[in-house]
C-alpha cells in the first residue's frame, strides 16, 4: 500500500467513525475523539501484530508462541482479541461486553509498557471500554457492532517498515473539528514538511548514540518523530510532556508504531510550566538536560492563574521575565516566551534546539523578546533563523519562523533565511494552506546548512551586525537587494520625459491663454 493510498484509507476510516458517532448522538462531544482514536489505535496495533506474525523468521512458530516472545514494539493480543475474531462474534447478544472485555484484557497484557503517567503519578491505560463513552445503555450493543464492522473493513498492511508519523495525518484531519480554538494550550499541529526541515537542519548527519530528544509541548509528536527517525530510533530516546490528553494519546501510539516503545515511560501528561516532570536524576531541584530539543509551543493563551506560582521558580528558568496579562484579552498572553526560556534551561551544554515562534518575535525591540534575543547573541547560541510562509499551519494564519540554537557554536555567524514568499496556496481539507514543494523544502535546508547567501533570500551575518540592529533577527534587514536590469537606456528615457514635460507645459500655457481670452469676453 502506498502512502497516498494509506492516507486515503485513514480519512475514509475516520469519516466512517464520525458517521457512526453522529448516528449515535455523539458527534462533536468530548468523547467522540476518544472513541475514534481508541478504535483507530486498536485497529493499527492489531494489523501491526498480524503483519509481524506473517513475516516472522520461523514460519513454523504458532501465533501463541510468537505473542509470548514478541518484542516490546508489538502490542500483545490473544487470538480472541483480534479484530477478525471479534467480527465473528458480533451477532451475540452480549457482544458489547465481549468487545469491552477484549479492551480490558489487552490493557492487562500490555500494562507494563503501554500505560502513560501523569505528573500526579496516575497511570492511564491504553484503552477504555467503549461503554465508558456512551450514556445510553441501549446503544452500547449498536456502538460495539458498528465499531467492529468499521475496523474489520479497513486493512493496513505493509506500512510498518520505515519510520513514519502515522498519526500526523489523523491529527490534522481531526483538528478542524476538535481544535477550533487555534490558541488552545498545546494543541498546535506541526506540518510534516516543517518537522522535516527542522530535523534536517538540526542534525548534522554525524553518527550519534544514546542521544536524548525532548519536546516540552509535544502535541502528537510530529517534531519528535521526525528528529528520532533522522537520528535513528535505535540511537535516540524520546522525552515529552503535554497537558493535552488527546495529543498524548496520539504520541503514545506514534511511538509504538515507530519502534520507540523504549521511550514510552518518558511520555508525560501534564503542565510543563507549572510541573516539569523531566528532572535531573541526581538532583530533583534541577531540570534534566537534553541533547536536542524541538518544539512548536502554543503562542498565546491565558495562563494568568499560573503567574504567581511561576514567579517563584526553583528551576531558575525565567531570566527574561514572565509575559504581562493583557487587560482586555487574557488569552493573548505570550506563553511561547515562557516555553522558550524553559527550553534554554533544559538544553545541555552542547545541545541544539529548534523552536517555532511567531515571526514578530525576531524583530521585537523591547520586553521579554529583546531579553531572550540578547541572551542568545551574547552567549553565541543563535545558529540562525528561517522565516516560513504564512498559512503553513492548519489551525493558524500566524506568520512563523524557526529559531535554531546551538550551545556548542564555534563562530560568531548567524544564518538568516527568508522563505516567506515560498510555497503554493492550496485548498485542503482543513482550509487554505501554503504548501511547500519538495524543491522549496530542500532549498531552505541547503541554504541554511551550506550557508548560501542569495540576494533577497538569505544572508550570513555576525553577532555584531545583530547588536547594531538592536538584536533584530529579521532577514529582510540584512539580505542584499537584487540589482535591477533595465531593458531600456535610462539617459534616453530621461531625455524623452524632459521633452514630454516641456511639450505639456507649452500646451498648458496656450490653454491658459485661450481661457483668459474667453473670460475677458
Amino acid at each position: 500500500m502506498s502512502i497516498e493510498e494509506y492516507l486515503n484509507q485513514i480519512k475514509k476510516m475516520i469519516d466512517d467513525l464520525k458517521a457512526m458517532s453522529a448516528n449515535l448522538g455523539l458527534a462533536n462531544t468530548g468523547d467522540e475523539y476518544k472513541i475514534i482514536s481508541e478504535l483507530f489505535t486498536y485497529k493499527f496495533l492489531n494489523d501491526k501484530l498480524l503483519y509481524e506474525f506473517d513475516n516472522r523468521e520461523d514460519q513454523e512458530e504458532t501465533f501463541e508462541d510468537f505473542v509470548d516472545f514478541a518484542p516490546m514494539n508489538l502490542a500483545r493480543m490473544n487470538k480472541e482479541h483480534l479484530v477478525d475474531h471479534l467480527y465473528q462474534q458480533q451477532n451475540k447478544d452480549n457482544f458489547n461486553q465481549i468487545l469491552d472485555q477484549a479492551f480490558i484484557e489487552v490493557n492487562e497484557l500490555n500494562k507494563d509498557i503501554y500505560t502513560v503517567e501523569t505528573v500526579s503519578g496516575q497511570k492511564k491505560n491504553l484503552f477504555e471500554p467503549l461503554s465508558t463513552y456512551i450514556r445510553d445503555s441501549s446503544k452500547e450493543l449498536e456502538l460495539a457492532k458498528r465499531a467492529i464492522n468499521i475496523m474489520a473493513e479497513h486493512k493496513f498492511t505493509n506500512i510498518y517498515e520505515d519510520g513514519f508519523d502515522y498519526f500526523s495525518s489523523v491529527f490534522e484531519y481531526l483538528i478542524k473539528d476538535y481544535n477550533k480554538d487555534s490558541g488552545k494550550y498545546a494543541e498546535y499541529f506541526t506540518p510534516v514538511s516543517v518537522a522535516d526541515i527542522i530535523a534536517d537542519v538540526l542534525y548534522d548527519d554525524k553518527p550519534v548514540r544514546n542521544v536524548k530528544v525532548y519536546d516540552p509541548a509535544s502535541g502528537s509528536g510530529t517534531l519528535l518523530l521526525s528528529m528520532a527517525n533522522k537520528i535513528g530510533t535505535n540511537n535516540s530516546t524520546i522525552y515529552s510532556q503535554d497537558i493535552s490528553q488527546k495529543s498524548t494519546q496520539f504520541l503514545r501510539i506514534n511511538l509504538i508504531l515507530n519502534k520507540l516503545v523504549h521511550s514510552l515511560p518518558n511520555v508525560i501528561e501534564g503542565d510543563t510550566l507549572l510541573r516539569p516532570d523531566h528532572l535531573d536524576e541526581n538532583n530533583p531541584d534541577k531540570l534534566k538536560k537534553f541533547d536536542f530539543i524541538v518544539s512548536n509551543p502554543p503562542f498565546n493563551m491565558d495562563f494568568s492563574s499560573s503567574i504567581e506560582s511561576l514567579k517563584v521558580d526553583k528551576y531558575d528558568r525565567f531570566f527574561a521575565g514572565l509575559p504581562n496579562i493583557p487587560k482586555k484579552k487574557k488569552d493573548g498572553m505570550a506563553v511561547y516566551l515562557t516555553f522558550m526560556q524553559h527550553i534554554l534551561a533544559s538544553l545541555s551544554k552542547e545541545g541544539r534546539a529548534a523552536i517555532v515562534v511567531p515571526t514578530g518575535f525576531v524583530s521585537a525591540l523591547a520586553g521579554i523578546p529583546r531579553e531572550i534575543k540578547e541572551e542568545l547573541i551574547e552567549k553565541n547560541w543563535l545558529k540562525g533563523v528561517i522565516h516560513m510562509p504564512s498559512n503553513i499551519f492548519a489551525n493558524t494564519g500566524t506568520s512563523v519562523s524557526i529559531v535554531f540554537i546551538d550551545k556548542d557554536k564555534t563562530d560568531d555567524k548567524v544564518m538568516l533565511v527568508d522563505g516567506a514568499n515560498l510555497g503554493e496556496k492550496k485548498k485542503l481539507d482543513e482550509g487554505q494552506r501554503t504548501v511547500l514543494s519538495e524543491s522549496e523544502r530542500q532549498k531552505l535546508i541547503d541554504t541554511f546548512k551550506k550557508r548560501i547567501e542569495e540576494a533577497e533570500f538569505s544572508a550570513l551575518v555576525s553577532n555584531q551586525d545583530i547588536r547594531e540592529n538592536d538584536y533584530s533577527f529579521s532577514a529582510g534587514q540584512y539580505v542584499e537587494i537584487k540589482d535591477i536590469e533595465l531593458d531600456f537606456d535610462i539617459d534616453e528615457r530621461i531625455k524623452t520625459m524632459q521633452r514630454d514635460i516641456r511639450n505639456n507645459l507649452t500646451k498648458s500655457e496656450k490653454l491658459n491663454e485661450k481661457i483668459a481670452d474667453i473670460l475677458e469676453v
